[in-house]
Formats: C-alpha cells, sequence, structure tokens
C-alpha cells in the first residue's frame, strides 16, 4: 500500500533536519500549503510544486518517484477509468511538417497547471487551444501527434473525443460529457442525469488531474463551452472547420496549407525514398497539383502505394485533367470531394449560391463587390457569405476584403456550379460580372485621361471611386478580373467595348508600369479597331501596343516596327497627329536599342513629328518630340547643343501663350529640366545639375511614381558629388520608396546599393 503523500513528506523533511518554515523558504511552496498537505488536507499536490519540494530536501531518484507516486495516488477516483474509452486514435507514422504549431502546443501544455504557491493546487485558468482550418489540411493528424508527443506531460491520461460536427446531428454536449466523465473514470450509475450538473462534475475533477482533452472536429462554440474546464492543469486541444471565435480565453492555431517542400515531403515519406527518387519531378508535380492539401497529398500516395507500376508523373498526368482531379483523388473511404461535401451542405442558401458563382471568377482572387453581382445580393449579404465561407474553410481571406480559393476547392465548386444550376444561369451570371468590371474599368481608368476626369455624376455601382487613389486601387486589385472579361468581350467580337476599354487606360498603364498584361491589351484593341476597318484607331492602338513592347517587354524591334506600321496607317488616314505619335513611340524603341545609328535615326524621327504636331494642333506632343530630340543630343554626346536647345524649349514652354493642358505642359517640362539636369552633370556643373533636378521634382504634375523616382535617383548622385552627403541620402530613400511601391525592383535594388554607399558617410562620427 502506497504511504500518503502528507505522511512521506513528514518523514522526508523530519530526515532532511528541516522545520516547515525551512522547507518554504527552499522549494518556494508556502508555509499554509506545506502544512495542508502533512495533515492531509491537500492530498494531490501538482508535479511542480511536488518537483519543488523534491529538490529542496534533497531526494535520490527513489525517493522522488515515491514521493510522486504518493502525489498521484491521493488524488480522488470513484473508478477506474474505463477500459478504451475516449482513446487517442492511431497516428500516422509519416507526419511531416506542422512543427512551429506543435512547439506552440507543448509550451502551452507546459503552461497548463500553473499552481498558486499559496494553495499547492491549480487555480489559474484552465489551457484551451483551438487548430482551425480547411477540410483536409490536417487537423486531427496534427492534435493526435500532440497528443503522443505531450503524453509524458499529462501523466493524468489524454482523452480523444470526436465531436462529429459535420454529421447532420453533431454529439451534443450532454453525450459528449457522459463519455468523458466514464473515460474519467466515474461509474455511470453516477454520473448525473442533466447537461449542467455533468458540466460541474466535469470541472471538478479536472480541476485535481493534469490531463490532455482533445475535442475534434467540433461543430461551433455552443456545442464546446459546456466541455471546457474552468481551472486546472489540464488542457483542452480542440480541432474545427470553424475559427470557433467565440470561445473566451482561447489559443487559436489557424492550419494554413503545407509549404511546397513539405508537401513533397510528406509524399516522399508516403511512397517510399526508392520511389520518389526515381521520379522527383513527379513527385513535385504532384504535390502541386493536390495544392499541398495534406488530404489529397495522402490520397495520392496510398495510390501510389497501391499500384506499383505507376510513376509519379503518370498519376500526375492523371490529376493534369482538372474537370477530374478532384474525382480522381480519392482512395478507398478517403475522398477530397466527399471531404469538402460536408463542409458545403453546412452552408446556408446564400452563401452555396455564392460558392459556386464564385468559381465563374477569372481571378485569383475577388472582393465583396464582385460577389454581389455575381449572386445578387446586397454587398452587406454578399460579405456575410464570404465570411461564411471563410469561416467553413471554402475560402481564405489573405487580406481584409479579398478572398480566394484553394485549387482543389475551386474545382469542386466549379463542379458543384454544373451540377447544380442551368447553363443559362451560369451564363448570365458570367455576362453580369464580365460587363459590371469592364463599365467600372473603364469610369476608373478614365480618371488618369486628362479628357475626362472623375465619373459622371449620375454614374454609381458597388464601388467607390472618388479619387485617384481609389481607381488605382480597384485597377490594381481587380486587374486579373477585368482583363479576363476584356479577353471575352474580344472572344465575342465586341470590338467597340474592347477599343473603349483599351482607350480608357492608356494614361493609367503608365502608372502600372510592370503588368504583364498591357502588350496582349492594346494587341486586343489594335485587333478590334481593324476588325471594324477603323484604321485611324489601329494606328493609335498600334501606338499603345508599341509602348507596351518597349517598356513592358524590351522587345525592341518589335516595338520599332509596330509603331512605323501605325505611322503607315495615320499617313494613309491623313492623320498628322498620329503620324507624330507613331514617331515618338519609334524613338522609344531605337533609344532601348544603345548604338548611336539608331539615335541618329531616333533624333530624325524627333525632327519630323516637331514639324508635324503645330500643323495637327498638339501642344503636348510638340514639347514631347521637342524634349526627345534634347536627350537624343545628349546620348549623340552634344552636350552643350543639348544644353542650349532645352534652355530654349523651357523659355518656350513656360510661355503662358504656348497653351495646350497646364498638367501636360507641366510634365513636359519637368522632363526637360530633368534632361537640363543631365546635361550640367554632363558637364560637370553640378550645382546646375542639382538645381534643375530639384525644378524638375517642383514641376511634375502627374503622379507617376518612376519618373520621380528616376529624378530623385539622379539628384542624390550630383549631390554625392557635391558632398552634400546628407541630402543625397534623403533623396536616395525617398527614391527607393516610390521604385518599391511601383514594383520596380530592379531599380530599387540599384538605389539600394546607393543608399548602402552613402550610409556610412552620414552616421556621426565619434568625438576625437
Amino acid at each position: 500500500m502506497v504511504e500518503s503523500f502528507g505522511s512521506l513528506l513528514r518523514s522526508r523533511r523530519q530526515a532532511a533536519g528541516l522545520t516547515i518554515e525551512e522547507l518554504s523558504e527552499a522549494s518556494g511552496v508556502s508555509v499554509r500549503a506545506i502544512s495542508d498537505m502533512e495533515r492531509g488536507i491537500s492530498r494531490s499536490p501538482q508535479r511542480r510544486t511536488v518537483v519543488a519540494l523534491a529538490e529542496a530536501l534533497p531526494l535520490d531518484g527513489a525517493q522522488r518517484a515515491a514521493l510522486a507516486e504518493a502525489a498521484r495516488a491521493g488524488r480522488p477516483r470513484q473508478d477506474a477509468p474505463a477500459q478504451g474509452a475516449c482513446e487517442l486514435p492511431r497516428g500516422v507514422g509519416d507526419f511531416t511538417g506542422r512543427s512551429r504549431e506543435l512547439r506552440t502546443l507543448r509550451d502551452l501544455a507546459a503552461r497548463a497547471g500553473d499552481e498558486e504557491a499559496a494553495g499547492g493546487s491549480a487555480t489559474g485558468a484552465a489551457v484551451v487551444a483551438a487548430v482551425s482550418g480547411a477540410a483536409g489540411i490536417g487537423k486531427t493528424a496534427l492534435a493526435v501527434r500532440a497528443g503522443g508527443q505531450l503524453a509524458d506531460l499529462f501523466p493524468d491520461g489524454c482523452f480523444y473525443l470526436d465531436l462529429r460536427g459535420m454529421d447532420p446531428v453533431p454529439v451534443d454536449a450532454g453525450t459528449a460529457l457522459s463519455r468523458l466523465l466514464s473515460a474519467l473514470g466515474v461509474a455511470e450509475r453516477l454520473i448525473p442525469a442533466s447537461e449542467e450538473d455533468r458540466a460541474g462534475h466535469y470541472r471538478a475533477l479536472l480541476r485535481e488531474r493534469r490531463c490532455l482533452i482533445i475535442l475534434d472536429n467540433a461543430a461551433h462554440e455552443s456545442q464546446v463551452r459546456p466541455l471546457l474546464p474552468s481551472a486546472g492543469p489540464v488542457m483542452t486541444l480542440i480541432t474545427s472547420r470553424r475559427p470557433l471565435a467565440g470561445l473566451e480565453g482561447v489559443h487559436q492555431l489557424p492550419l494554413e496549407h503545407l509549404a511546397a517542400e513539405e508537401a513533397a515531403a510528406l509524399l516522399r515519406s508516403i511512397v517510399g525514398a526508392e520511389r520518389a527518387e526515381a521520379d522527383p519531378d513527379g513527385v513535385a508535380r504532384v504535390a502541386s497539383l493536390c495544392g499541398n492539401l495534406p488530404l489529397a497529398l495522402r490520397i495520392a500516395g496510398n495510390r501510389l502505394q497501391s499500384r506499383p507500376g505507376w510513376t509519379a508523373g503518370h498519376l500526375a498526368e492523371r490529376l493534369g485533367d482538372e474537370g477530374r482531379r478532384v474525382e480522381s483523388l480519392s482512395a478507398g473511404d478517403l475522398s477530397v470531394a466527399a471531404a469538402f461535401a460536408l463542409s458545403y451542405r453546412q452552408l446556408s442558401p446564400p452563401a452555396r449560391q455564392s460558392f459556386r458563382r464564385l468559381a465563374l471568377a477569372a481571378a485569383p482572387d475577388f472582393g465583396v463587390p464582385m460577389t454581389a453581382v455575381l449572386t445578387e445580393l446586397g454587398l452587406a449579404d454578399a460579405e456575410d457569405a464570404l465570411e461564411e465561407l471563410v469561416d467553413l474553410g471554402l475560402l481564405l481571406s489573405p487580406f481584409p476584403g479579398r478572398y480566394r480559393f484553394h485549387d482543389l476547392v475551386r474545382l469542386f465548386a466549379r463542379a458543384r456550379l454544373s451540377q447544380e444550376e442551368p447553363i443559362e444561369a451560369q451564363r448570365r451570371a458570367r455576362r453580369r460580372m464580365d460587363e459590371w468590371l469592364l463599365e467600372v474599368a473603364t469610369v476608373a481608368g478614365r480618371w488618369f485621361e486628362p479628357d475626362y476626369g472623375a465619373p459622371p455624376p449620375d454614374w454609381s455601382s458597388l464601388v467607390e471611386l472618388d479619387d485617384q487613389r481609389q481607381a488605382r486601387e480597384w485597377l490594381m486589385a481587380e486587374g486579373e478580373a477585368w482583363f479576363a472579361a476584356l479577353r471575352t468581350a474580344a472572344g465575342l467580337g465586341e470590338h467597340a467595348r474592347v477599343v473603349e476599354v483599351a482607350e480608357a487606360m492608356h494614361w493609367f498603364s503608365d502608372q502600372w508600369l510592370h503588368w504583364e498584361h498591357w502588350p496582349e491589351v492594346f494587341g486586343l484593341s489594335a485587333a478590334a479597331a481593324r476588325a471594324v476597318g477603323d484604321r485611324r484607331q489601329e494606328a493609335v492602338h498600334l501606338n499603345y501596343l508599341s509602348w507596351a513592347r518597349t517598356q513592358c517587354q524590351a522587345r525592341f524591334g518589335e516595338a520599332e516596327a509596330t509603331a512605323l506600321r501605325a505611322l503607315e496607317l495615320a499617313r494613309g488616314v491623313g492623320d498628322l497627329r498620329q503620324q507624330g505619335w507613331a514617331l515618338i513611340y519609334a524613338t522609344w524603341a531605337l533609344w532601348g536599342r544603345n548604338d548611336r545609328v539608331s539615335d541618329e535615326t531616333a533624333l530624325d524621327h524627333l525632327r519630323q513629328a516637331a514639324e508635324l504636331f503645330p500643323e495637327a494642333g498638339d501642344r503636348e506632343g510638340y514639347a514631347q518630340a521637342l524634349s526627345g530630340a534634347g536627350h537624343c543630343l545628349i546620348r549623340l554626346g552634344r552636350v552643350e547643343e543639348a544644353v542650349r536647345h532645352n534652355l530654349a524649349l523651357v523659355d518656350r514652354l513656360r510661355d503662358p501663350a504656348f497653351g495646350g493642358s497646364p498638367d501636360l505642359v507641366g510634365q513636359a517640362l519637368a522632363r526637360v529640366l530633368d534632361r537640363l539636369g543631365d546635361g550640367y552633370r554632363a558637364l560637370g556643373r553640378l550645382q546646375e545639375a542639382a538645381d534643375h533636378y530639384r525644378q524638375a521634382l517642383r514641376e511634375i504634375r502627374v503622379p507617376i511614381g518612376r519618373v520621380t523616382a528616376t529624378t530623385l535617383t539622379k539628384l542624390g548622385r550630383a549631390l554625392i558629388e557635391l558632398e552634400q552627403v546628407e541630402a543625397a541620402r534623403e533623396a536616395f530613400e525617398e527614391a527607393l520608396e516610390l521604385f518599391e511601391a511601383d514594383g520596380d525592383t530592379d531599380r530599387a535594388a540599384q538605389v539600394l546599393a546607393e543608399l548602402d554607399a552613402v550610409m556610412p558617410l552620414t552616421a556621426p562620427q565619434s568625438a576625437g
């Protein structure tokens, strides 16, 4: 028979020659607590209290074990735990990844059972962690893995209960409490009848026991709230597809999809090293097609295991068919489609319809307004539906207001749409979305057009476009979506609409220089103009296409040929303005070649353009041509001539009689002043160079980040040569911020290198 803890503690203390007060001081346990233990009032102190006392006495290994056993024996038990009740299920031997989450759970487990020194029993709030995530993401596997790894911290047992939250009728709290009480050793006849009394009895038991309780697959907060201990050394780990955000004092652990390396590693561990090494590219491809979703990876691995003649590449080919991919990811009773279907059945009707209709979205992510258009819901109802989908793991929300599918979930949504909605309803929804996207894109793009600006007063839609910032943000956030709608319009032969949208993007495109789709946007519009036989519009949009090939693709030969084709068309219809612009666009392509012959040809183009624009009444084009001519002179080494040319042009542009749009003329003036700075710097007249760069910055009217950043960079370099290091640092820092905001990583890296070289020079010098 095990000696009581109190008597054993007293005998060990007396053998060590310590008073209660001395043991209290040595162990950190209060005098009152030690006294209560020795008198049998507190018969089951917690493990860390026992450890503290054992170290203070001190005790050897056998004596420590006896003291710990006496503490465990003192804990009240009404019956032996029911054999096999709430046992942890079998874990997976090839569990991969989740090291961060497992570390977090171990840290939480170590905190479980925090006890006040005054009483020797746990009085702090019980630790509760909630693991949430989409279907098949590995919540149960993580919880079971954690249960196995943390068993050493919970000597009173690890208990598991599947709450069956995705079933039509989940396990109710009263039934769950009955099973847990039985597992904890409460005889069936002693389990209270009411749910409230069961919950109270459950909490009382766990106040004195160091247990891990795993509540798997919870449906909602009200199901698990009665199952949460109030205090004690117990830890409760909940898993759910919902985030259970309504639970108070819970440590939330949302699970993300595995990283690509972890996904490939899991697949390799399932199929074995030999087969994986025989086809590493196939393994990586299968992992990618599975969307790095653990359930899909396990199914894929199991299928390979069951078919020794298959290679990973063969399976990747089968999974490459999007129409059959989700259905192909099934093995025995494991099925990706079935896992998704459980969540789908939990949705409200508006959320189900939103889920299906969002499969029509061509862009990788979308917002509330587009969802409202697809579903014909109000904005508030559309947002509620989206958030419901996020809660059940059927959508991801990478940042506020934006939502996206996991690849496999999108395919499942597409299948639901095909099976549950008539084809005509699908077409109407897609048509409604595309028309809305192109309408808003046109209005947003026109914010940047000198002849338009703000939307008409009577225009309204589901988005706010009150200024250029909002217009820019919408165009960029929904870029993939309106571009897909433009492609569809082109495919349907809606030539006028395609030209209208592309025309609205002409000025905005300069603000989003690194977007990869501009060549296709203007290629579609040029083709649309050609299809309706409008040669003047075709020339306009070929000019835009030439710009895109120069600026976005650096395909200078094609860009020049495109501009010269525009020149030919413009001459054919007698359009002097487009002839001049074609010569300017051809010049920009020639500059990309960086050779003297090209620069001389470019100078000739610009002089021809400067003769055409006045007759066409285009002041802005005239300024652009003359400004470019000054730049050509610098490129050709005719620097002094370039300075004289640009000084004369500055005077002309500043003359009120010059006319034209103040913003566009001001922009041209800024460009000329910038090039004057280049000329003065080339002549070694550094202060004049810096002064003209600063004047250029003051004249910039159209907020194009890369233009401002380029001038700031050149100003910084001039200031370095003038030994004005602090001012140079400020110029470089501002340029870096603008290049980064514009997505120009190459130029940002160059400026960062220059800034790094400047920083040691600006550091305060220590006193000698």
